[in-house]
């Protein structure tokens, strides 16, 4: 009867101990887990951080992107509604705008005034628009010395660092005379290369056949000599010129 009871206290002493240990195990492995949690978690958030550039790159590039086709979008819907690129035919306008130049034109509320590279129709041309300089508006009264090459306007000698040489060829002109109501006097900024308000075949312009106004070279035409653009030349045409 002892040695049984002494088996089974054995027994039972043995089997609490076994439980015991499995309990202390299994505390172990949960405290390891809850370790190894707390160093996932810290992985996790060393992830997010190496993360945090990458995303700050990605929507730096969307945003680049956005304004791109935002200016995109802009620069079409201008050209359809407010403007037109017209590529330039001939040196007339030299040194200002050359042979095969594009330029951009404008012609929204627009009144011609003094100095204003205009595109206009003239009836002798047909269809071939001609580009120019407004030299006179209505009512003003031009003249030009081809003695001393001054263009007047108005009797002020007019200051022209825009023009490729001074004006020596008279064509048709016979001055001073006065700009018409709701017309405009044009020439040529190489002055002695110019078919313009000088010859009856243009005369004086009527304001209702200006295309436009041209602000910009938006792409320079090619060299004669070398084939090659002077992107230098893109821009406002209104710099001053040699």
């Amino acid at each position: 009867m002892d040695d049984n009871k002494i088996e089974e206290h054995g027994a039972e002493s043995d089997y609490i101990d076994i439980a015991g240990m499995i309990a202390d195990n299994d505390a172990a492995d949960g405290e390891n887990a809850a370790e190894g949690a707390e160093e996932g978690s810290g992985d996790g958030g060393d992830k997010k951080e190496s993360e945090k550039p990458g995303s700050k790159a990605r929507l730096e590039i969307y945003d680049w992107l956005q304004c791109i086709v935002s200016t995109m979008i802009t620069v079409i819907l201008a050209f359809i509604f407010i403007g037109r690129q017209i590529s330039v035919v001939g040196d007339s306008m030299l040194q200002t705008l050359h042979d095969n130049d594009k330029v951009l034109v404008t012609n929204v509320l627009y009144t011609p005034e003094y100095g204003d590279i205009v595109i206009i129709k003239a009836e002798s041309f047909g269809e071939t628009p001609l580009v120019k300089r407004v030299i006179a508006t209505e009512g003003q009264e031009i003249n030009i010395d081809f003695a001393t090459r001054v263009v007047t306007v108005d009797g002020v000698a007019l200051d022209e660092p825009y023009i490729n040489e001074p004006t020596s060829v008279e064509g048709d002109f016979r001055g001073p005379v006065k700009v018409p109501e709701g017309c405009i006097f044009v020439m040529g900024d190489n002055r002695n290369r110019s078919t313009d308000s000088r010859f009856e075949r243009v005369g004086f312009v009527d304001a209702r056949n200006v295309l436009g106004k041209v602000h910009f070279v938006t792409m320079p035409g090619k060299d004669g000599n070398y084939g090659l653009r002077d992107w230098s030349r893109v821009g406002s045409v209104y710099r001053t010129t040699p």
